[in-house]
């Protein structure tokens, strides 16, 4: 479940391996899902590793690069189910869904970052492999396969990060009072004119259960996904 409240920066680590590539890129994602990816830059990740940029330019050149690393250890704590050949595809493509939306719902500041850098990782191929041979198993085309696997992933991106109420990097009263303000907005409308939306401006605004909210999400692409399969 996505954290609402801004966590404290992770201390820092002994420095042989604070400037290994894997520590840098956890610490990156520590500070994203602490502060928002708009904090996320060479110079704030090194003030708080206690080493200077030039010591993270060794692994990642820019900032871009650096997204690339955080996107191959975030991808990588996907746990992916056994395969089963003679399983049933749509069951087993649902494990992997869950498995995927579970590595992007404990790090929502960077879910539509990530989406994009897939298939630039290791563990972001071994994912997008088995999500595609899932689908061709299913009875879906190459390319209908692949256009199936790249809407799965940009929904459960936005599933993740377009949670009513979720905010990063802010504390519980500031979240409470940005979800009320949007409450209020909605309340303030016309009901007459928009009678649904002022009923459902608290559903709207803030997610009561964010489980739920994940999986009323995966049960609606999946069930697109059954629909339009050719077995």
């Amino acid at each position: 479940m996505p954290t609402r409240t801004a966590a404290k920066t992770a201390t820092r680590t002994p420095a042989k391996e604070r400037l290994s590539r894997a520590a840098v890129a956890r610490a990156a994602l520590a500070l994203a899902d602490a502060e928002g990816i708009e904090a996320l830059t060479i110079r704030r990740l090194a003030t708080g590793l206690g080493v200077t940029p030039m010591a993270l330019y060794w692994h990642f050149k820019d900032k871009d690069a650096l997204l690339d690393g955080l996107a191959e250890h975030l991808f990588a704590e996907v746990t992916l189910p056994a395969d089963d050949p003679d399983g049933d595809w749509a069951e087993q493509l649902r494990q992997v869904f869950d498995a995927l939306l579970a590595a992007l719902a404990r790090h929502p500041a960077v879910a539509l970052v990530v989406k994009s850098r897939i298939l630039g990782n290791d563990p972001g191929r071994d994912v997008s492999e088995r999500i595609l041979g899932l689908l061709r198993r299913g009875g879906f085309s190459v390319d209908r396969a692949a256009q199936v696997g790249v809407y799965a992933l940009i929904t459960m991106a936005c599933i993740v990060a377009d949670e009513p109420g979720l905010e990063v990097g802010v504390s519980d009263d500031e979240r409470d009072a940005a979800v009320r303000g949007r409450w209020a907005a909605l309340q303030a409308l016309s009901p007459k004119r928009y009678p649904n939306i002022v009923d459902s401006a608290e559903s709207l605004t803030d997610c009561a259960a964010s489980d739920q909210w994940l999986e009323l999400g995966l049960d609606t692409l999946m069930a697109g996904i059954r629909a339009q399969a050719p077995r």
